[in-house]
């Protein structure tokens, strides 16, 4: 059985007409972010009705139009044909170019990259998910008790047995399903066939490129995904979204509307429970640990890494145990950060190095055990040779900092600026260029940032009377507020 206790977690849904957001507080501390624009929705779950614009048999995969900003691509492992969902040997067996095909978003716009679709389709409610093209009945892996396991199996099959022949497909119990009984169960397969037999009619009379179904807003994809048992109470502070809330669990997810209340308080609800804060963190490098350690967290295109450090913290006996100590308090705020920043992908973590094979074992288990909270899945692949330990997250959407930021446009993301004294040696050589290539008869104008002005006639003010013995030419300096250090012109007077 899971051990998570219940009635422990709150959900706080903060709504304006531009965003929304939602909070997952575990005994009182923040654990999940998610943030959805209403401008920009995201994607995943979203089913289309697309064409095929160009297959590339090299790659077996192929680009599809969906009506979106970039094309999205579709790889051979999800395509499937026919009632019964095969894949073919190859891509150009399965798709050519013109053809309409209907997919699903399994993966948001990234970056430069397009969305990642897929033809077998998953069509999620309260208890289970529905996959129109598989045949066999799967239950969650957080569900561990096997009398549980095989109890939940048993009646999917049997409510199965009840359903048309025509529509065939199998079924995923989520983790929520435990302990719930076959009316829920029933109300649940009863909706998604529905649901299916909508999107199937719509894609067979709708010709592509085009939307045929939208996943659902993020407040009420909440209600579905995350309130669970452990769930004591989830705070709206919007009515109108507290109506449909109330509405929509009615509807689809019954018994959860005494958990719903509304939060109608004048201080904001995210700064009732410090959300703003832990929000502003999850956007910064350096996360310290209550110990005087800390984290460096460096997300990039390929994979984020996290650099364990001791700080100021040295311990009360010898380096080995303050060693050890920072590094299991670091599981706690890794597995946390991970969730919190939503990061995906390759992860490596580089924990302080320890001398003793207990204490490296403990450590990983402390990691294994925090990342078993994780909504998303998680797998800790190995322990290198260098001590590093690599670990993938399932990832299906932006991070927060993708989300809410974008590269600096100083450092063009590079996260360092040039110091003042190497623009101004790139001045140098850039007025010597210029001397050589043009006759300037009155001499020349520097503008650039303050910083760099001061250094020029501060410690490079010998430098620059050489400079101008040299070119016979005399150099003045001027002082660009809007610049940044980088940024600089050599005029000719």
């Amino acid at each position: 059985m899971q051990t998570r206790a219940l009635n422990t977690d709150e959900v706080l849904i903060n709504v304006t007409p531009m965003e929304s957001r939602v909070a997952l507080v575990e005994n009182g501390v923040v654990q999940e972010l998610y943030v959805e624009r209403t401008a920009r929705r995201g994607l995943v779950g979203n089913v289309y009705r697309g064409r095929i614009v160009r297959v590339l048999p090299g790659m077996q995969a192929a680009f599809v139009e969906i009506g979106l900003s970039r094309t999205a691509f579709i790889h051979l492992n999800e395509v499937r044909l026919g009632q019964q969902g095969l894949r073919p040997a190859s891509i150009q067996e399965g798709l050519h170019d013109g053809q309409s095909i209907t997919v699903q978003v399994m993966k948001d716009m990234m970056g430069s990259k397009g969305a990642r679709l897929t033809m077998d389709l998953s069509i999620p409610s309260r208890y289970l998910v529905y996959m129109p093209y598989g045949d066999q009945v799967g239950i969650s892996q957080k569900i561990e008790d096997e009398a549980e396991r095989e109890r939940l199996k048993q009646l999917i099959r049997n409510l199965r047995a009840e359903t048309p022949d025509e529509l065939g497909g199998g079924f995923i119990v989520r983790t929520v399903a435990e302990g719930v009984q076959e009316a829920e169960l029933r109300h649940d397969m009863e909706f998604l066939l529905k649901f299916w037999r909508h999107v199937r009619e719509r894609a067979l009379f709708t010709e592509g490129p085009a939307l045929i179904s939208e996943e659902l807003p993020l407040s009420l994809r909440t209600l579905r995904d995350l309130v669970g048992p452990s769930v004591a109470k989830v705070f709206i502070d919007s009515r109108e979204t507290m109506s449909k809330a109330l509405e929509f669990a009615r509807e689809y997810v019954p018994g959860i509307e005494a958990q719903l209340e509304h939060y109608p308080g004048e201080r904001p609800l995210f700064d009732l429970y410090n959300v703003e804060d832990d929000l502003q963190k999850a956007l910064q490098r350096k996360v310290l640990l209550k110990s005087g350690g800390y984290l460096i967290i460096d997300q990039t295109e390929a994979m984020t890494t996290v650099d364990v450090n001791t700080g100021s913290f040295v311990g009360s006996r010898n380096l080995e145990d303050t060693v050890f100590k920072t590094n299991l308090e670091a599981t706690h705020a890794i597995a946390r950060q991970l969730r919190l920043r939503n990061l995906g992908g390759i992860i490596i973590i580089d924990f302080i190095d320890m001398e003793e094979e207990e204490h490296r074992t403990q450590v990983l288990r402390a990691l294994e055990k925090m990342l078993s909270r994780d909504h998303a899945r998680t797998k800790i692949t190995q322990v290198s040779e260098l001590g590093l330990v690599e670990m993938t997250r399932k990832r299906t959407r932006e991070s927060l900092e993708h989300l809410l930021c974008e590269s600096c446009p100083v450092c063009v993301g590079r996260g360092t600026v040039k110091t003042a004294e190497t623009v101004c040696f790139e001045i140098f050589r850039e007025i010597l260029r210029e001397a050589r290539a043009y006759d300037a008869a009155n001499g020349y104008s520097v503008v650039a940032n303050q910083r760099v002005v001061d250094r020029l006639l501060g410690e490079e003010s010998a430098a620059v009377a050489d400079l101008e013995l040299f070119i016979g030419k005399p150099i003045r300096f001027q002082v660009e507020a809007m610049y940044s250090q980088e940024q600089y012109d050599v005029v000719l007077l």
